[in-house]
């Protein structure tokens, strides 16, 4: 991964899918997407918030009466990341022992297993962008 995503708590992940789908917008309007999907305090959303622009995962702009919000990574960055970091900890880093976790456990279907095995044999014969940067050096 070329930039590095800071860690995003359980909590702050419910926060970030509302600035996902719609930014830049206002703590209130946080604090109303959120109700009924949790029961936190404003106060303590507009906490998670500042904690978001503290690690520079959210950002914030004062040029306007009301401060509006905004992701500073996509989901797919910070879900990479997220994996990435589940991966390393619990897996020693390697998703071969993952996946054979899965399959030993039948929990994949016959389905999913074909579907993995094909994005599996095209990623084979793609290289990936890592290689296609160091060939190209």
């Amino acid at each position: 991964m070329s930039k590095y995503v800071p860690s995003i708590s359980e909590a702050e992940w419910e926060v970030m899918q509302i600035l996902w789908k719609k930014n830049p917008i206002t703590a209130n309007e946080v604090i109303l997407s959120l109700e009924g999907r949790v029961d936190w305090k404003p106060k303590t959303i507009r906490t998670m918030l500042d904690r978001l622009v503290q690690k520079r995962v959210v950002g914030v702009n004062k040029n306007q009466k009301v401060y509006t919000f905004y992701p500073l990574y996509s989901q797919n960055e910070c879900q990479r990341a997220e994996a990435q970091s589940f991966i390393k900890r619990i897996y020693g880093g390697t998703l071969k022992s993952l996946l054979v976790q899965f399959m030993e456990e039948d929990s994949l279907s016959e389905a999913e297993i074909d579907e993995l095995k094909s994005i599996l044999d095209r990623g084979n014969k793609e290289p990936s962008t890592t290689n296609k940067k160091q060939a190209s050096k």
